[in-house]
């Protein structure tokens, strides 16, 4: 007997736990955008997302075509992360924790007192 059909159901509990997890990062970063001004419905468009980023952290607007080059897309996004840090009056800290531990600090600037300060890049 194959575990397949041994656990049906274990398929279905790993999907909707997958489901909910990712309804809370939608939320988180909603309200993220929300906390920078921005409206919260763009973190459900691909790149458009991206672009109302770049806004928040006072990035131009050309910087989403660097973030399609491979290998500078890299640079580009610690720099982001590094600006919406600044944004929310964060430290190389919070960057780094941004970085290696994006989930828990998405989860921090979300759901956290932390406030908008401004774009993160003219500071």
């Amino acid at each position: 007997m194959d575990s397949e059909s041994m656990f049906p159901e274990m398929g279905l509990g790993i999907t909707l736990f997958y489901i909910a997890v990712m309804v809370v990062f939608i939320i988180a970063e909603w309200r993220i955008y929300e906390k920078g001004g921005q409206p919260g419905w763009a973190v459900l468009i691909p790149f458009y997302n991206l672009y109302v980023l770049l806004i928040m952290v006072g990035r131009p607007w050309w910087w989403l075509l660097l973030m399609l080059i491979p290998g500078v897309n890299f640079i580009v996004g610690i720099i982001v992360l590094n600006d919406l840090s600044k944004s929310f009056g964060q430290g190389v800290g919070f960057t780094l924790g941004l970085i290696f531990l994006s989930p828990i600090f998405i989860l921090l600037l979300g759901f956290g007192d932390f406030k908008y300060i401004g774009p993160g890049a003219t500071m």
